[in-house]
């Protein structure tokens, strides 16, 4: 029964830390978008997602009067391997820099 409690633990120890990085990447591609949106460069918005989210990174869209930043990265730790998944973010703000 103790393999099988561990498991359980291991499984749910790599959800949260698979949820928490997500919500770290929403929240960084959010302030990348509105940095785009003040047209500061492209290179300042993908260090501050890079300082938020360490190996994550940015890609820049314009929809309309919109720019959007599409944040990725691979899941963090054993998890990552383990489930091979790549998470995604996208967020946008309104382009007043350009």
């Amino acid at each position: 029964m103790l393999p099988a409690v561990i498991l359980v633990l291991a499984a749910s120890l790599a959800t949260l830390q698979i949820a928490t990085t997500q919500l770290r990447l929403q929240d960084a591609s959010a302030d990348a978008s509105r940095s785009l949106g003040r047209g500061d460069p492209p290179g300042t918005a993908a260090a501050r997602l890079a300082i938020a989210v360490p190996g994550a990174t940015v890609t820049e869209t314009h929809r309309g009067d919109l720019v959007c930043a599409e944040a990725s990265a691979r899941s963090p730790g054993g998890a990552g391997l383990l489930f091979g998944l790549t998470l995604t973010a996208i967020s946008c703000a309104l382009d007043g820099g350009g």
